[in-house]
């Protein structure tokens, strides 16, 4: 098989990378900010179902989650899971990495002093405003290293789809290495891993710097 062959074999499983990559972004982080209210919730149950969602998605391996998100229809149910493994794939990912973010929108909420509340109380905004005008930008931007964090890993956590059969880079890369007894495909999967986090690290440090109040 010819390096272009390869290359173009591994491209494409690239795009399924991709597509898994911002399917869960789009997902994770706003679900992230749901658990991280009923985490701080002054309700009992909201707080205890919050924690115990976290704990446990926090605490297993993400490959393990995927497992039983697949299978947990049929096993359960009966249903056919034919047409379930992509979106299985993305359900996992998804409630993966929102226990992630969750914790860290917790940890920036409760970093900004509770004396910024009370100012915004006298000047009279109401809880929203004082949510969106006051408290959350300032919570992006102590949050925003974490976040990065976070996204980079999940560019290389990509690769635990293969766990469900599904053809995304990694799993090509190894089966083209099978079959050719070559370690150039795997070689070429981890330079598209590096500028594709390259990529991700450039942007989420421009969105820093365009956040830093004190420049």
């Amino acid at each position: 098989m010819s390096f272009s062959v390869i290359l173009s074999s591994i491209a494409e499983g690239m795009e399924r990378s991709v597509g898994i990559f911002f399917l869960t972004l789009i997902f994770s982080l706003p679900l992230g900010f749901i658990i991280a209210f009923g985490r701080m919730s002054k309700n009992k149950l909201l707080q205890a179902i919050a924690r115990f969602y976290i704990s446990v998605l926090r605490g297993t391996p993400l490959m393990l989650q995927l497992m039983v998100v697949y299978f947990a229809p049929y096993y359960l149910f009966g249903f056919s899971i034919g047409n379930w493994r992509y979106p299985a794939i993305i359900v996992g990912f998804v409630i993966n990495y929102s226990a992630y973010f969750a914790e860290i929108y917790r940890s920036g909420i409760e970093a900004i002093p509770k004396g910024q509340y009370e100012a915004a109380e006298i000047l009279g905004y109401n809880k929203i405003q004082t949510f969106m005008k006051i408290i959350l930008p300032q919570v992006i931007k102590i949050i925003l290293p974490s976040v990065t964090n976070e996204i980079i890993t999940l560019v290389k956590d990509t690769s635990l789809a293969f766990s469900l059969s599904y053809m995304e880079m990694f799993s090509i890369a190894k089966q083209i290495a099978a079959r050719e007894t070559t370690l150039m495909p795997f070689a070429i999967a981890a330079l598209f891993y590096y500028v594709f986090n390259l990529l991700v690290s450039v942007i989420m440090e421009w969105i820093e710097k365009r956040m830093n109040y004190y420049r």
